[in-house]
């Protein structure tokens, strides 16, 4: 029998002993996300979980980008919004135009940039929008607009491919555990993804809420990122109980737990470390199209990375035997 490879670092904590602080620290983040969602659920502003973006939603974006030295001047996007409220719009096959008193006004980049989020836009009427905000924000970059457009029916397809493939993605993960381990495994380790992804999700919630952050397809890539590491960690941990279980089945179940965590808590470390050092270099360098993206799986690993050497071991100290 080979013997299980020595770990530098040793266990601070015993997961066994502490597992009450662990659960109430993860319980606590766990009612903070809820909330958030549910605020958000309850906002007439929103009516949705997470405030949904452009691509859930469709409409129209327009982006314009000002030229200015080293340091442009500020915008009141007051201003912007209601001039867009007095803008009329010409119509097209005798449509109605769009309603601008749902538009979003936003600058960006120390207000080198102007986001404008409105209804469903043909190319003529975003011309003319963009012909009457440039003496306002202007001068504006020629090269530097860009319009986006994604139609309703789209939207809703999108939002729907995003579900479908979580619960996909949870019940490949439900399959493999299931058939690698046991159905306890399975269930514990499912409770820890959901734990990992309600927390990303809660904090995006409030920071839809507070900054009014808008989540778009790239969040759905995040999160089903963040469901394979999370899972990958925590099979990780389970794995070597079982080994510990084959090897030493004298110990209890608490210690059994406590020494694979302890085995594998150098690994987890050093493998989320690596993991968040591009995961910085997207945030700080990648611009503003990858900022919220990098954000959303930087804390998936901190949160997963939590959920599998701590959440998930102290929950499997609740069986008697491994």
């Amino acid at each position: 029998m080979t013997s299980l490879p020595t770990n530098r670092f040793k266990l601070f904590f015993s997961v066994a002993r502490n597992r009450y602080r662990i659960w109430l620290l993860s319980g606590f983040a766990v009612i903070i996300s809820f909330t958030g969602l549910i605020t958000c659920w309850l906002s007439p502003s929103i009516g949705y979980p997470l405030r949904p973006g452009l691509d859930f939603t469709g409409g129209t974006q327009i982006r314009l980008e000002r030229q200015c030295d080293e340091k442009c001047d500020a915008i009141n996007t007051g201003e912007v919004f209601n001039l867009l409220q007095k803008l009329a719009l010409p119509t097209e096959s005798e449509k109605i135009a769009p309603n601008l008193s749902i538009a979003r006004v936003q600058s960006l980049d120390g207000y080198k940039s102007i986001l404008v989020r409105l209804p469903f836009l043909t190319a003529s009427q975003a011309k003319t929008l963009v012909n009457a905000l440039e003496p306002l924000v202007g001068p504006l970059d020629s090269g530097g607009q860009s319009v986006d457009t994604i139609g309703p029916t789209l939207g809703a397809q999108l939002l729907k491919s995003s579900l479908l493939s979580l619960l996909v993605a949870f019940a490949g993960i439900a399959l493999y555990i299931s058939y690698r381990f046991d159905r306890v495994f399975a269930f514990l380790a499912l409770v820890a993804l959901s734990h990992d992804l309600l927390i990303v999700c809660g904090v995006f919630a409030w920071l839809g809420l507070i900054l009014g952050l808008e989540i778009n397809s790239l969040f759905a890539v995040a999160l089903l990122t963040i469901a394979g590491y999370s899972v990958n960690d925590t099979v990780v941990v389970f794995d070597r109980i079982r080994e510990i279980n084959l090897s030493e089945n004298a110990l209890k179940a608490n210690q059994k737990v406590d020494k694979a965590v302890s085995a594998t808590l150098a690994r987890t470390l050093y493998t989320s470390f690596t993991t968040l050092l591009p995961l910085f270099a997207l945030i700080f360098f990648g611009g503003s199209t990858l900022y919220w993206f990098a954000i959303a799986l930087a804390l998936g690993v901190v949160v997963g990375s939590w959920s599998s050497i701590a959440l998930a071991p102290s929950l499997l100290t609740l069986r008697s035997e491994l």
